[in-house]
């Protein structure tokens, strides 16, 4: 007995969707390094190698992306920024530490995420394509030991961007930076420039670049990056969409940033400073973020990433 032509299409949708389901699964710890070079420096400088990781949301079983991420200091960064998100469990310090160990030797900064905070919780996916996709759970979210994430961090030298500024002194450059804690959670309160710890105050000391650092875009915050004249802002939380429409990218950010910038690198707020239409625009790169939520383990046309971006002249 033949099979009616409707009960063959409802077939052939689950396989499809069960096919989909399984590959978005494998694709979510299918890690790839991303390459990207910026005309940001002055002229004259030699290249400027910057690591940019964000949203590990690492859980202690996670092994895999532990090793791949200790791997990453085979890069010979001259300077690893994370911008937050670091984990999803209570007991992921430890791997966490493990992962981050051999970076943590390297001249760092970093910001916190609101999942550097709190844990996550089981959510409707579908919030995420509202306006504004945060709201209150009816129970109280479970708070993550994050005094001693940053003492892992704060105790290696990583300079702390969370509403602050700071200097670095890297491959005899002199880099100045600012940075705001989780606009998500709105814990955001961009730091006055001219204080004590402003680097580009300092004439005899002249600062070669000026970074921002977020953990999510919100464009308040790149706009405040762009007044503080930043020559670079770095930026995670998107997760790139998480779950993108091959040809066409990502659907949501979860924030208010728009989905073409969703991951990778692009100028704010227009074309990217080095394209037609690009006057009045700094650089701005989004890093897609290696992980996801424990409760949707899920990724689809949007491989977890790392990112090294090599610096150079303008």
């Amino acid at each position: 007995m033949s099979v009616p032509g409707p009960a063959r299409a409802a077939g052939a949708l689950v396989a499809a969707g069960a096919g989909a389901l399984a590959w978005s699964l494998l694709e979510a710890r299918w890690y790839t390094l991303r390459e990207v070079t910026v005309p940001v420096l002055p002229g004259g400088h030699a290249p400027l190698r910057v690591l940019h990781v964000s949203d590990l949301h690492l859980t202690p079983s996670q092994r895999d992306k532990v090793a791949w991420v200790r791997d990453l200091a085979t890069l010979d960064p001259h300077l690893v920024v994370d911008t937050g998100d670091n984990w999803a469990h209570p007991g992921s310090l430890g791997p966490l530490a493990q992962a981050l160990e051999p970076l943590l030797a390297r001249p760092g900064a970093f910001v916190m995420g609101s999942n550097d905070y709190i844990a996550p919780q089981p959510k409707n996916p579908a919030r995420y394509l509202q306006r504004d996709a945060r709201r209150q759970h009816a129970n109280p979210p479970r708070q993550l030991p994050w005094r001693e994430l940053l003492r892992l961090f704060t105790s290696a030298d990583w300079v702390d961007l969370d509403n602050c500024r700071g200097a670095l002194d890297v491959d005899g450059r002199r880099l100045s930076l600012v940075g705001t804690d989780d606009a998500h959670l709105d814990r955001d309160a961009f730091p006055d420039a001219g204080g004590a710890d402003d680097a580009r105050l300092d004439a005899a000391r002249p600062v070669d670049l000026h970074l921002g650092v977020t953990h999510a875009p919100y464009r308040r915050v790149l706009d405040r990056m762009l007044e503080d004249d930043a020559d670079l802002v770095l930026a995670g939380h998107t997760h790139g969409g998480q779950l993108a429409v091959p040809g066409w990218g990502a659907l949501v950010t979860n924030c208010d940033l728009d989905t073409r910038r969703a991951k990778g690198l692009h100028g704010w707020p227009g074309a990217r400073p080095d394209r037609s239409g690009g006057a009045g625009s700094t650089w701005l790169h989004v890093s897609g973020g290696l992980g996801t939520s424990p409760y949707a383990p899920v990724r689809f046309a949007c491989r977890p990433e790392a990112t090294l971006l090599t610096l150079v002249p303008a």
